[in-house]
């Protein structure tokens, strides 16, 4: 599932059938990464999330299908050996656990998790100033979430509103909240968020990734698709005006990958992109997306209004399963590109092409 680079080694998070949690790759060798460590996930839970920054690596905890006994909450781990994480703090969500993190170091982290009371995910942010106690800071859910306190339900029935993570621009806070499209948070006041902006759209729904590329005051989203063979509306990744804030506008959509994707099996769709998280490839204009059975797909948003496609990476399907499930990414300073299949595939590490080399380096510089 998730991937995170931290000098020679990698972290990398499992889905909940595997009964692993964590796995600790060195990857001081690209071309030939060993596993030198795996952390099993604690019974009835999944680990399938990863964060690291500030010499430490967070790890999610949360209830996979339906089990009467699971963990939930978050795992510190101390880094002083990258290849060898220390566990020294946890942090206690309630409910059913955490679901995705997000981490680039200092004193906070963002979390999504279903807390106890709450009929799906919110947004926790949690303070890592002393890491062997982390404790919560601020939350914020759509309103009719905290079932606990007596809310009711305010979106369509057959809806999903629910948290999956926010990418941030400074004290701005882009929410991808599933069915509810896309929320934006002031978090000046990291113990009251406010909502100042809100866009949905249609076809579309499960909304999972919103990066902001502050210079251009735009954000890239991506709806997860979530059902094989199509059998959903379609989900796109889309291109936001947030010059306004309060006002976020659509004024792009990539081009989807032109083929029998949907007769392929398994999934086919977008699901997340490389967040131009600090130390690693950062870029306003290239967008890299994990696209399920259609691999890994480039993006060029010079203009904003007519992304085109610039590169794309297939793999083989792997042994035993229908077709690729390419799931999450990470591009680190040197162009290495890991991706990860969410069933049996394993780790691919890529590098770019000469062309996409040439525009990366022109971006970089």
């Amino acid at each position: 599932m998730q991937i995170m680079r931290h000098g020679d080694a990698l972290y990398v998070g499992h889905h909940g059938p595997s009964g692993m949690g964590t796995s600790v790759l060195d990857v001081s060798d690209v071309t030939n990464p060993q596993l030198v460590r795996q952390i099993p996930a604690p019974k009835g839970s999944h680990n399938h999330k990863v964060q690291v920054a500030d010499g430490l690596l967070l790890v999610n905890e949360e209830m996979f299908q339906g089990s009467d006994e699971f963990s939930a909450g978050m795992i510190v781990y101390d880094l002083a050996n990258p290849l060898d994480p220390t566990r020294i703090g946890y942090f206690n969500s309630g409910g059913l656990g955490v679901h995705r993190i997000v981490y680039t170091g200092g004193r906070y982290a963002y979390m999504s998790a279903i807390p106890d009371g709450f009929d799906d995910r919110i947004w926790v942010i949690v303070d890592l100033s002393d890491p062997e106690r982390p404790t919560e800071a601020g939350r914020w859910w759509w309103p009719g979430q905290w079932i606990g306190g007596g809310e009711t339900r305010t979106w369509p029935g057959g809806k999903r509103f629910a948290a999956h993570h926010a990418l941030l621009d400074g004290t701005t806070a882009y929410l991808g909240y599933g069915d509810a499209g896309l929320v934006v948070l002031d978090i000046e006041n990291v113990d009251s968020p406010k909502k100042i902006g809100h866009l949905q759209w249609s076809p579309g729904g499960d909304t999972h990734t919103c990066l902001p590329l502050p210079g251009r005051k735009l954000v890239v989203a991506t709806d997860e698709a979530t059902s094989e063979r199509c059998a959903e509306e379609s989900h796109y990744v889309r291109v936001i005006d947030v010059s306004q804030p309060s006002s976020p506008r659509v004024v792009g959509i990539c081009p989807e990958p032109e083929g029998d994707y949907c007769e392929r099996g398994m999934r086919f769709g977008p699901h997340n992109l490389h967040e131009n998280r600090p130390g690693t490839y950062s870029s306003e204009t290239i967008v890299f997306v994990t696209y399920f059975n259609a691999g890994l797909r480039v993006y060029d948003l010079s203009t904003a209004e007519a992304p085109r496609e610039i590169a794309f990476w297939e793999p083989a399907t792997p042994a035993g399963q229908e077709a690729p499930q390419i799931n999450d990414l990470l591009v680190d300073d040197n162009f290495n590109i890991f991706v990860t299949d969410r069933i049996t595939g394993g780790l691919y590490v890529l590098r770019p092409d000469e062309e996409l080399t040439r525009i990366m380096t022109e971006e970089k510089q």
